[in-house]
């Protein structure tokens, strides 16, 4: 099976995960924890075995984290590591709702030679400034 994991500081992978939902469906294979302000590494570690439960070492994971290198992803990778599971699994720094909602759409068809170009390249062209054309009359639109 594969497994779609955001891992986040404060609410931010909840709420991603909750926009995911909104525009995908609901998916099985969609899980997310974050470390909230004043929770412990040890609760949040808990947390992220309990979302382990049932992923086995053939099924392929890919974790989104708001942060590369930051404690919610270590932590997650530390966890995939100690239950026999990182060498199925690929992690993502900087996660996106292009990003997120890419990976749950396709990523299961993507294979690993493809899907790190994929989704960082969705990233990348998902940037872009909101320009508003400012010389146009507003009383126009009354």
């Amino acid at each position: 099976m594969f497994y779609v994991l955001l891992v986040s500081h404060g609410e931010f992978a909840p709420g991603l995960h909750s926009a995911l939902r909104m525009i995908a469906g609901d998916r099985d294979n969609v899980l997310s924890t974050s470390l909230r302000d004043g929770m412990g590494a040890d609760e949040y570690e808990g947390q992220v075995e309990k979302l382990l439960t049932g992923i086995n070492p053939e099924d392929r994971i890919v974790v989104l984290a708001d942060i590369l290198g930051g404690s919610p992803l270590t932590t997650a990778m530390k966890v995939l590591a100690d239950h026999g599971l990182i060498s199925h699994t690929r992690a993502f720094g900087g996660m996106s709702l292009p990003m997120a909602l890419t990976l749950v759409l396709t990523g299961e068809a993507l294979d690993d030679a493809v899907l790190a170009d994929t989704l960082i390249g969705e990233t990348c062209s998902a940037v872009k400034e909101f320009q508003l054309d400012a010389s146009a009359d507003a009383d126009d639109d009354i």
